[in-house]
C-alpha cells in the first residue's frame, strides 16, 4: 500500500536535505502528509523517483466536503497505457466507493462483511486518538480513457466509483504537552473550551478527553445518539 500512497500524497519534501536521515527532514505540508511521506520513504524507497516514474496528469485536491484527495497517473510500465487513479481520504468515504479489495496481491469482490470489519477497525483506531486514512485505486479501462485523454477535474468526466480498496493507515498527531494544563486553567477561570477539528468525531472525542476538554462521565452528541439509538441529527445539542 505504501508505494501507491506516495502518488496520493500531495506533500513535497524541502530541497537540500538529501543527506539527512528521513525522519529528520523538514517537509512542506500538514502533519498527516508529512508522516505519510516519511513512512513511504522508509518502506518503499525514494518518493521522488516513484513520482517521476508515475507522472501525474490530473488531481482533485482534498476538501472538507469530499473528504478525499484524488489523482490520476501514467504508470511506469511502458507496455501498459492504462491510467492509474489513486485516492486517499476519510475511511468511510473511501469504503463507500469501493467494490473490490486487494487480498494477498489479488483483487476480489468486497462484501458487506469486509466493509464492516474495516469500519470496526478504523472506529477502534479512532477511539485511541489516531488519525485514520483509507486508500484505494483503479486501473482505468483503456477503451474508455485512452492515452492522451483530457481529464477534467472541475466538471469531472471520469469515474470515481467502483474502486479497489487497498487498506488503512493510522497515525498519531499528539496535542502539545502544554494543552491539558492550559485547558484546566481556562476551565478554572470559567472559560468554556471548544475544539474545532476536521478529524473524525471518534478521533476528536478521544483527543478532547485526553486534554480535559471532555470530562469523564460527560457525553458527546454521538454518545447520546448511540445510547438513544437515533441519528446524530436528531440529538438536541442543548
Amino acid at each position: 500500500m505504501g508505494c501507491p500512497g506516495s502518488r496520493r500524497s500531495s506533500l513535497q519534501p524541502r530541497p537540500g536535505q538529501d543527506q539527512l536521515p528521513i525522519l529528520k527532514r523538514d517537509t512542506a505540508g500538514d502533519a498527516s502528509e508529512s508522516a505519510l511521506l516519511k513512512c513511504i520513504e522508509l518502506s518503499c524507497g525514494s518518493v521522488k523517483q516513484i513520482r517521476e516514474k508515475n507522472k501525474k496528469v490530473a488531481e482533485i485536491p482534498f476538501n472538507s466536503t469530499n473528504k478525499y484527495q484524488l489523482s490520476v497517473h501514467e504508470t511506469e510500465d511502458p507496455n501498459d497505457n492504462r491510467y492509474l487513479l489513486v485516492m486517499k481520504g476519510a475511511p468511510e468515504r473511501i469504503l463507500d466507493r469501493c467494490t473490490t479489495i486487494i487480498i494477498q496481491g489479488k483483487e476480489q469482490p468486497m462484501d458487506e462483511e469486509m466493509k464492516e470489519s474495516f469500519q470496526n477497525a478504523y472506529m477502534e483506531l479512532g477511539g485511541l486518538g489516531e488519525r485514520v486514512l483509507g486508500f484505494c485505486h483503479l486501473l482505468m479501462p483503456e477503451d474508455q480513457y485512452p492515452k492522451g485523454f483530457a481529464f477534467d477535474c472541475d466538471d469531472v468526466n471520469f469515474t470515481t466509483e467502483s474502486l479497489c480498496f487497498v487498506g488503512l493507515m493510522s497515525m498519531i498527531d499528539p496535542p502539545r504537552a502544554a494543552v491539558p494544563d492550559a485547558v484546566g486553567k481556562c476551565r478554572s477561570a470559567g472559560i468554556k473550551v471548544i475544539m474545532v477539528t476536521g478529524d473524525h468525531p471518534i478521533t476528536a472525542k478521544a483527543i478532547a478527553k485526553g486534554v480535559g476538554i471532555i470530562s469523564e462521565g460527560n457525553e458527546t452528541v454521538e454518545d447520546i445518539a448511540s445510547r438513544l439509538n437515533i441519528p446524530v441529527s436528531q440529538v438536541n445539542p442543548r
